[in-house]
């Protein structure tokens, strides 16, 4: 890891962590996300995709079909039944599942570093390649330590516990450069406590979770039906 720090003593530290890849995501995937952590998980927003497709491809590809998501025929948001049957639903449990434990992982890590820097008030670690983001604030940084992680030894990991998940799907979505995503998957997360708690809208944390020219397909994306599911500490995934 390399880190940059600001002033002294410190308040504002940033991480980049060069080793960071998922490793169990295949080359082709496009995966983005950000996770905020206090003494656990707080919030996690995923934006996924099986592919990127560049503009002169896309344009062959809707010639051979109808049409695609953000140029125009019908598309009432809802996912297609072979989806769930196909493996595209347990495609973007792998995702989800992969890159939060990714994050955890980097979570159990950073707390010695945490404790160490009594006056740190912003912590934001990222991926050489910029796949990933963990995000700790003022508040967060003091809940860790008041209240230390739970972690586990053997997996070297801060435990999740039972997550509420809202999934967004379109088989297309076009980035402003022209490019399009190809079964463009979105993913957002708040702990089942928290789930109830007024803490904003989907449009203003999920959408500013990256940025552009992903954050411009978000805040589309969240336009869609939405779909909503449980996460019982990665033991398993229920649709409710």
């Amino acid at each position: 890891m390399m880190m940059m720090t600001g002033g002294d003593p410190t308040t504002k530290m940033m991480i980049d962590d060069g080793d960071g890849h998922v490793n169990s995501i295949e080359d082709d995937v496009l995966l983005k996300w950000r996770a905020d952590f206090g003494s656990t998980l707080d919030n996690y927003v995923m934006l996924g995709a099986c592919s990127v497709i560049d503009k002169q491809n896309m344009q062959n590809l809707a010639s051979s079909e109808n049409s695609y998501d953000g140029i125009g025929g019908e598309d009432n948001g809802s996912i297609s039944e072979s989806f769930y049957t196909n493996g595209g639903l347990k495609l973007r449990v792998v995702w989800t599942i992969s890159s939060l434990i990714a994050a955890s992982a980097r979570h159990y890590l950073l707390q010695p570093i945490i404790l160490e820097h009594k006056t740190l008030d912003s912590l934001v670690l990222t991926d050489a390649d910029g796949q990933g983001m963990l995000c700790m604030n003022k508040e967060q940084l003091e809940g860790l330590r008041v209240k230390p992680l739970s972690a586990s030894s053997a997996s070297k990991r801060t435990l999740v516990p039972a997550l509420n998940m809202k999934l967004w799907y379109a088989p297309y979505s076009e980035l402003p450069d022209g490019r399009v995503l190809k079964g463009a998957t979105l993913v957002a997360i708040r702990l089942s406590k928290q789930s109830g708690q007024k803490q904003g809208s989907d449009g203003s944390w999920v959408s500013s979770a990256f940025e552009e020219p992903y954050g411009n397909v978000v805040r589309m994306m969240v336009k869609r039906r939405t779909y909503c599911l449980e996460m019982n500490s990665f033991r398993g995934i229920y649709q409710l």
